[in-house]
């Protein structure tokens, strides 16, 4: 065999059907039954990238209305574009059947280890049907592909060194039916993201409309921050609180890419597992696809020449079309998520039309896009005015 991918989630299941594609024998190894915690937002340009059906859709998004701590209310629309949402459970299922049918193998199991062999293959060690009673099964392939989640086995294996240290935020989400009709707390069009202290001390909380579901959610960095008390406050204030809870998630989420992807022999890691989450937006379904689409290019490459040297490539190309946009987020984030003032000019900001213009304009097309420069001078100095405290939030 020469690739195992160990993670079904959308950076494994684009990996493995990536390389099924190109005729790389492929085994996709995923453990059943889990749902990541997840506001399952997608661009448009996902869409167009993976030819993403639109039935896939449940929801698409013509309004982002962002909420500061004072509640200040900016509704901010998202042009002739979409945001699209999915329930990642039949979104990520149909991402591994597309994965199958291009010719992937698909196991049901848990990661345990890898071995490297003195042939340069790589022993991959799993538990049948996913649980740790089940059977133990060693495959051997030429590389393998960790896509295991933000708390990868694979890479706490293959490069502990670029694993320790990276920062996670703690998300957690509950899926409700959604109510009857529109009100002022929700509408079936339009995502909300609260900027507020008391629902989240250094990230944002959320209600993303799904069709029928909901999404309600919260994340922070800040160890022992009550998530679930605050996802019961804002579904209060929403009037969501009698809604039916259809199930209850949470999971660490990473906000910075990890310094090495891959150990320079068979490893190469992505998506959460590669730290590929956008810091301050929290967005990770693009960013896993791509990584997971670069992994295995990647893979490619080595087999093709021999050489594990490629393996490096997967990171190289993704930080080159990405790792700008996510210096500037995290800047974004550090700069105006450490506080509630910050957050309440943070909120005022987002009137200024060209701001939001450039921030739709880059979350569709993923890439930072330049307007007027007259337009650059204004946010400039309007956010150089919120941050000295001449300007006053409004």
């Amino acid at each position: 065999m020469d690739a195992v991918v160990v993670g079904g989630g959308p950076a494994g299941a684009t990996a493995a059907h990536t390389l099924a594609t190109a005729g790389v024998s492929t085994m996709l190894l995923d453990k059943a039954g889990r749902i990541k915690p997840c506001g399952g937002a997608i661009p448009p340009r996902l869409i167009d990238d993976f030819a993403i059906p639109d039935h896939l859709l449940v929801a698409k998004v013509a309004t982002a209305r962002m909420v500061s701590p004072g509640r200040q209310r900016v509704d901010i629309p998202v042009g002739r574009d979409f945001v699209g949402m999915v329930d990642r459970g039949v979104f990520d299922e149909w991402l591994r059947v597309r994965a199958t049918e291009a010719g992937a193998e698909r196991v049901t199991g848990m990661f345990e280890r890898f071995e490297r062999r003195r042939d340069g293959g790589v022993d991959v060690t799993y538990r049948a049907g996913g649980s740790r009673q089940g059977e133990s099964v060693t495959v051997t392939a030429r590389y393998l592909i960790g896509a295991d989640g933000a708390l990868s086995a694979v890479a706490r294996q293959a490069i502990p060194v670029a694993y320790r240290g990276t920062p996670r935020v703690t998300a957690y989400h509950e899926v409700i039916r959604s109510p009857a009709g529109d009100s002022e707390g929700y509408q079936a069009r339009r995502a909300d993201v609260y900027y507020d202290g008391r629902l989240s001390p250094d990230f944002y909380a959320w209600i993303f409309p799904h069709g029928p579901e909901a999404s309600v959610g919260t994340g922070s960095l800040r160890a022992g921050f009550d998530v679930r008390a605050a996802v019961a406050a804002l579904r209060r204030e929403a009037g969501l609180e009698n809604c039916e809870t259809i199930r209850r998630e949470g999971a660490p989420i990473p906000l910075r890419p990890l310094d090495w992807w891959d150990d320079a022999r068979n490893v190469v890691v992505a998506g959460d597992a590669a730290g590929v989450v956008a810091p301050a937006s929290g967005e990770g379904i693009f960013y896993a696809m791509t990584s997971g689409r670069c992994a295995a290019e990647a893979v490619q490459q080595a087999l093709r020449t021999g050489k594990a040297s490629k393996l490096a490539w997967a990171r190289r190309r993704f930080m080159l079309a990405h790792g700008l946009v996510f210096g500037v987020l995290g800047v974004m984030q550090d700069t105006w998520y450490g506080n509630d003032d910050r957050r309440e000019r943070f909120v005022t900001l987002c009137r200024d039309t060209d701001i939001q213009r450039l921030a739709f304009d880059g979350y569709t097309r993923k890439r930072l896009v330049f307007a007027k420069p007259l337009a650059h001078a204004r946010i400039f100095l309007k956010n150089l005015g919120h941050l000295s405290g001449v300007l006053a939030p409004t």
